[in-house]
């Protein structure tokens, strides 16, 4: 089925490990936090480097340090930088070394022990981080924090792991994406025109436009050349899905073949998503609708279904938020809850079947608003669980990232892929998404990301960061 590049699927960050003391306070309290910051990182299996081998004892003490330390972290081309404040914090170099290496930058301290019993104390990180906080600010160089706190509680463990979702998910639009689209937008669908010079000048986003003719011809000549093996797929495939309506093998060869290639075409262009027309060219010529293929292909490339690019954009963000954590699937935000307020149909077809709920089985049938006689549409409920939605968008130069969570919640039986996601305050989730510049897909993926990509936004110079209620 093909394997995601690795950019797309990246999981890791590459942490610049700086510690930052200074000459005043105890050296050899800092370095004891030093090292027991460190058996924390390793325990959390984060990737990241220190700088050691360029200032002694592996701490930033005095403005001399500051060339050293960001040469060996150029050299080790790490994605951020950590600089927890040991006992105090030498606040020139902090803002410079933030400033010169130009990646997301990372703040914290441990929470200050009581005075010694003569009432002097050991340090004052603190206050050394409201110094180091100001420079930072002054020099213009964004940064996350993460509350004072002592190095065992959650806070400190929950702060790393949201801001190294944040620079995943801000590397994207740092580092570039490249989106391959197959076909054309589809005609009526005015809400997925997208300014194709403004997105590669900005955010270093290329779109690919790939052609369905090739597309098309490329699909049937993997069913030509590959019918014994597809026709064994076939057999499994009938085996573990509903089909109804697609007799002959033929159809469901072109749906798994349209996988095939979609993955191959991933490959050979070194693509981080796709976004692919559906529909009426691919459906009418392969004799079935290949939603099914999408969900396939999001199992391990991001998929914005109905030429939507920007739809894709935003499941390659949530999936990167989520450090490679499940797929995302771009959905529709449908109807509101027939009883619960703040409740709301999330709904689409093309969902990975991974998401599924555990006692449903995929059904292969008709298309139930599209007039049409034929078959391939996937049909089933989604899994239960909290949930992060997202929606990249933008008009006139302005570009903003709508996040929201929720969880599921019951609801009426339809059809396609759906659940029903309970909000705290859906009038709020509504009125922000009106208003724009956004339209009704978003991406979603389970748990708790939404701060992460708030976070990310700091980075992205040009992106707006709008929290849904």
């Amino acid at each position: 089925m093909g394997v995601r590049r690795e950019i797309a699927v990246k999981k890791t960050v590459k942490l610049g490990f700086c510690p930052i003391g200074k000459f005043v306070f105890s050296h050899e309290d800092a370095m004891r936090g030093k090292g027991q910051l460190e058996q924390k990182l390793k325990e959390w299996d984060v990737t990241y480097v220190g700088i050691d081998d360029a200032v002694p004892d592996g701490m930033v003490r005095d403005l001399e340090h500051v060339g050293p330390v960001v040469e060996h972290l150029k050299h080790e081309d790490v994605d951020a930088v950590f600089m927890p404040h040991c006992n105090f914090g030498t606040e020139h170099a902090v803002g410079l070394i933030g400033r010169d290496l130009d990646v997301p930058v990372l703040l914290w301290g441990p929470r200050d022990e009581a005075p010694l019993h003569d009432g002097t104390r050991l340090r004052d990180t603190l206050c050394g981080l409201f110094a180091s906080t100001k420079v930072l600010n002054k020099l213009r160089v964004p940064f996350s924090y993460i509350e004072n706190c002592r190095v065992e509680e959650p806070a400190l463990r929950q702060g790393v792991g949201r801001f190294l979702g944040a620079v995943n998910a801000a590397n994207a639009l740092r580092s570039g994406l490249r989106i391959g689209h197959i076909g054309q937008r589809i005609d009526f669908f005015w809400t997925t025109i997208v300014n194709e010079s403004e997105l590669l000048d900005r955010f270093r986003i290329e779109v690919l436009p790939l052609d369905m003719v090739a597309f098309i011809r490329a699909v049937k000549a993997r069913v030509k050349n590959g019918r014994s093996e597809y026709g064994k797929q076939v057999k499994a495939l009938r085996a573990e899905c509903e089909v109804e309506g697609l007799d002959e093998d033929e159809p469901l060869m072109n749906i798994l073949a349209v996988r095939d290639q979609t993955l191959a075409l991933v490959e050979e262009h070194g693509l981080d998503g796709v976004a692919v027309q559906d529909f009426m060219s691919l459906v009418d010529e392969l004799g079935a609708y290949c939603f099914h293929a999408d969900g396939m292909i999001a199992e391990t490339c991001p998929v914005g279904y109905e030429s939507d690019v920007l739809g894709t954009v935003s499941n390659i963000l949530l999936e990167r938020a989520a450090l490679g954590n499940g797929p995302a699937f771009l959905a529709d935000l449908t109807t509101r809850h027939p009883d619960n307020d703040n409740a709301v149909l999330v709904w689409h077809c093309g969902a990975p079947p991974s998401m599924r709920d555990p006692t449903e089985r995929v059904r292969l049938g008709q298309h139930w608003i599209l007039p049409s006689p034929l078959s391939g549409m996937p049909h089933f409920k989604l899994k239960d669980g909290p949930l992060t939605v997202a929606r990249f968008d933008g008009e006139r130069g302005e570009y903003k990232l709508a996040v929201g969570e929720g969880h599921t919640t019951d609801g009426p039986k339809t059809l396609n892929n759906y659940l029903w996601m309970e909000t705290a305050n859906w009038p709020d989730w509504e009125r922000k998404l009106m208003e724009g510049p956004f339209m009704h897909h978003a991406g979603m993926v389970y748990g708790h990301y939404a701060d992460a990509l708030g976070e990310a936004c700091k980075y992205v110079p040009g992106l707006e960061p709008v929290r849904l209620g």
